[in-house]
């Protein structure tokens, strides 16, 4: 049995934070637990690499239950099983979201996570190229950098849209999100900046820093109603890992719920029906929230990312940290509303030089390039549940989008966005054909081909909220001595992607638990 101040769950984008701030204090021991392993692969680290881990042996490879809102259709949800978690095979953009979802958390209750509570957690995370000012930070571990591929193809969509009336923003993270541009990265050099790269990677020669890698966690174990370890399975032998402070989930929005479950916290009914003795009867699980994406696909005759594997972008990226090979894919995008009176966007856009069909796994034998738009803000909500006892089964997952009509109604206007941004000269200009748009453009058909080839953006949260499972310092209700620290404390989805929040989130948890215990 192995003894620590401090164990935390999952090298994620949240756990890596994590275990590198708090084991600055060389005075406390921090042991990190990962299901899988070191971050060595070189699809990780090349960014237009990325769609090769979807269904490796680093991705956990999940799917949802049949989705009733898109005619039962399962949805694949990759998720990052290795160091950095999905920092580590996601596409890189750093977006924090809208100042209106962080102040709405905060006037739900959710106190001290405001934005100008949580911007300065922003800030000090981040080492942005273009320096600092009121709205970016510099020297933090994550490097903040701009695209170095600008694909003609997505600077496309940028020209189609200014064509169509909309205006450029070149910082989606500053004084406004409306607009189109140019996303910024977590890229270092043209490679990607990973939590593992950015936080973890300079902490490991700390001695007060364990790292247990394929290291699978079957539960927290509990006594007397307090977190003392975390039971895990490595090599085929199962152990307990002491934490004589606090235990700290970061598994993310699908596994921290299932790992709660596990250990007897949650819904009391659900638990019992697996035989799982209730400890804390919370609504673990519930609320959960997802961004729904549907992409238009395009033929061109114009060279698409589909070669940028090719010997000579490869020693461009090796001798420059430019090239092809450093796109993120998601090269551009915007932020729009579906309607009128709206204060901040519903509906974002991701641009890709490629063809990216079929939840990402469709086969791209020629050239090809896409946008479209995501629910940004869903009123729909899921749940995760156990499947079985068994700690080694995939949870249950049901986001049940576009269930409410809202959402459907914001899909669809944001198809109507895309069609007149398609419609634009920048646009027809490098098209040859359809490869994967909407027959036609009644509101039904829009919604039907909405269902058909949309996916997830892979944003899943709010599965443990502040307010609901956790208070606003991050504690389970009715458990001392534990936390949960990643996406699934969000109280709402924030408007944009999600790995930005992730992180500041992780920062601020850093503080919560030195102060808890300073």
């Amino acid at each position: 049995m192995s003894r620590y101040d401090y164990v935390v769950v999952g090298a994620g984008s949240a756990g890596c934070v994590l275990a590198a701030r708090l084991s600055e204090d060389p005075a406390v021991r921090v042991a990190l637990i990962e299901a899988g392993g070191p971050d060595t692969a070189q699809e990780i680290h090349v960014p237009a690499a990325f769609p090769q881990l979807f269904k490796s042996g680093l991705d956990w490879d999940l799917d949802s239950e049949p989705e009733p809102g898109i005619g039962g259709r399962r949805a694949y949800l990759p998720r990052g099983k290795v160091f950095g978690g999905c920092s580590s095979i996601n596409a890189m953009i750093y977006i924090r979201g809208n100042r209106a979802d962080y102040d709405g958390w905060a006037a739900a209750g959710a106190t001290g996570w405001s934005y100008a509570d949580v911007l300065p957690y922003f800030k000090r995370s981040e080492d942005n190229e273009r320096g600092e000012d009121e709205h970016h930070g510099v020297g933090g571990p994550l490097t903040v950098s701009d695209g170095r591929s600008r694909h003609p193809l997505a600077a496309a969509f940028v020209e189609a849209a200014v064509q169509a009336g909309h205006k450029t923003n070149d910082d989606f993270n500053g004084g406004t999100q409306f607009g189109v541009g140019s996303y910024q990265l977590t890229q270092r050099g043209g490679l990607r900046c990973s939590t593992a790269v950015a936080y973890l990677h300079p902490a490991l020669a700390r001695p007060n820093l364990t790292v247990l890698s394929s290291a699978r966690a079957h539960r927290v174990v509990l006594d007397g109603g307090r977190a003392t370890g975390v039971e895990v399975e490595r090599g085929g032998v199962v152990e307990v890992v002491r934490a004589e402070r606090e235990v700290i989930l970061s598994a993310g929005a699908y596994e921290s719920p299932k790992l709660l479950m596990l250990s007897g916290i949650g819904p009391a009914a659900a638990l019992s029906a697996f035989g799982v003795e209730v400890v804390s009867d919370l609504p673990v699980g519930q609320g959960l929230q997802d961004h729904y994406a549907a992409l238009l696909n395009f033929r061109t005759g114009r060279e698409s990312l589909t070669g940028a594997a090719a010997a000579e972008n490869a020693a461009l990226l090796e001798s420059a940290g430019r090239g092809p090979l450093t796109s993120n894919i998601g090269e551009t995008g915007g932020f729009f509303r579906s309607r009128d009176g709206l204060d901040a966007p519903d509906v974002q856009f991701h641009a890709v030089p490629v063809l990216f069909h079929q939840e990402g796994l469709g086969p791209v034998a020629e050239h090809g390039f896409g946008f479209g738009p995501c629910v940004l803000a869903p009123t729909s909500r899921g749940a995760v549940t156990l499947r079985s006892p068994r700690p080694d089964a995939a949870p249950r997952i049901v986001h049940n989008y576009l269930m409410t009509a809202e959402d459907r109604e914001c899909a669809v206007a944001g198809v109507r966005i895309a069609l007149e941004i398609a419609a634009q000269r920048a646009v027809s200009d490098v098209v040859t054909g359809p490869y994967d748009v909407p027959a036609a453009d009644s509101d039904a058909e829009l919604l039907a081909w909405v269902r058909r080839s949309g996916q997830t953006l892979y944003h899943p949260t709010s599965t443990c909220a502040i307010g609901a499972v956790v208070d606003p310092e991050l504690r389970v209700f009715g458990v001392a001595g534990l936390r949960v620290a990643d996406a699934s404390v969000f109280p709402t989805v924030p408007r944009g992607n999600t790995n930005a929040p992730t992180i500041m989130v992780a920062e601020k948890a850093a503080d919560l638990v030195k102060g808890a215990t300073g």
